[in-house]
């Protein structure tokens, strides 16, 4: 996944780098799966991979393959991504290990989910029940934003066939 993340960044061909992303998020969904969370995966592989793949796809046919050379280099993003970086990792030494048994998650969260959502949320399945109702915004958020990007895409390449049709472009 490193080589792929390095490919993905050194690539000038944006075909290249949306298939290249397309298959980070397969791996992904593999790794995710490995760790035992089938239905994250399920969602990346969906998502990450198939909507997203097609959308950027979709975005591409508007604006052309290649990715124009920047007129300097950009040294200020850079520095900056990196500080966001070293912050991110630095905020990370504070976590617990991987699959610490008594790291919070698992003695404060996990048993009031386990114990105490059905009487909460009235769904019988933990899984539905955090993802429709303890985290039910996010979950609608997420939703929305793909369902915009989507009829986005769908209303760029609609004009763009009016053009190509030789009818005006609707105000």
């Amino acid at each position: 996944m490193a080589a792929l993340t390095l490919g993905i960044a050194l690539q000038r061909n944006l075909y290249a780098v949306v298939v290249l992303s397309g298959v980070y998020s397969f791996l992904m969904a593999t790794a995710l799966v490995a760790l035992d969370a089938v239905d994250v995966a399920m969602t990346e592989a969906s998502v990450g991979a198939g909507v997203s793949t097609v959308l950027l796809l979709g975005a591409l046919y508007l604006c052309g393959g290649e990715e124009a050379k920047p007129l300097t280099r950009p040294w200020l993003p850079l520095v900056i991504a990196l500080v966001i970086a070293g912050a991110l990792v630095y905020g990370t030494l504070g976590l617990p290990a991987f699959s610490d048994p008594m790291a919070p998650i698992h003695t404060h969260v996990v048993p009031r989910y386990l114990h105490d959502a059905l009487k909460e949320t009235g769904v019988p399945n933990v899984v539905t029940a955090v993802l429709a109702s303890y985290r039910g915004y996010d979950t609608l958020g997420e939703t929305t934003v793909v369902f915009t990007a989507g009829a986005g895409v769908i209303a760029l390449l609609r004009r763009i066939r009016r053009r190509k049709d030789g009818e005006q472009e609707a105000p």
